[in-house]
């Protein structure tokens, strides 16, 4: 078994970071009148990917860099509309707030796409030949 790259805890890490900001968002957008509507169970299903992603990601399943990328961009998009909005009505502490909610996402989307975390992820590989093909000078 290859040993596990540095960077694969902090990205796992900040998996879980953009799982507790995206339960955050879904408890602001819940409201006492209605319960548990779409505008709070999309981030609460985030946040569930965003678990699932960063555990898969640790123990190394093939393609989860994918899934945690996946589940840092979508809140990270979200968060830029919100916050280039809040910039447009004049900033203050709403903009800078969301500036501040950019970070965990962010960092988590970068630290996926990193070489060592798609190379821990990646699927396990055959050490035979294609279908069809066989090696020089090998006979049947």
């Amino acid at each position: 078994m290859p040993e596990r790259p540095m960077v694969v805890p902090f990205a796992a890490f900040f998996g879980l970071v953009v799982a507790a900001e995206d339960l955050y968002l879904a408890w602001l957008l819940l409201t006492p009148e209605t319960g548990w509507d779409a505008f709070a169970l999309v981030p609460a299903f985030l946040a569930v990917l965003a678990v699932a992603a960063a555990v898969l990601v640790h123990l190394g399943r093939a393609r989860s860099w994918l899934l945690l990328a996946v589940a840092a961009a979508v809140p990270l998009a979200g968060l830029l509309v919100l916050t280039v909005f809040f910039a447009a009505l004049g900033g203050g502490l709403a903009f800078w707030s969301g500036v501040l909610l950019m970070v965990g996402p962010l960092t988590a989307l970068v630290l996926a796409l990193r070489r060592p975390v798609r190379e821990w992820t990646r699927p396990l590989r055959a050490n035979r030949s294609p279908v069809g093909r066989r090696a020089a000078g090998s006979a049947r």
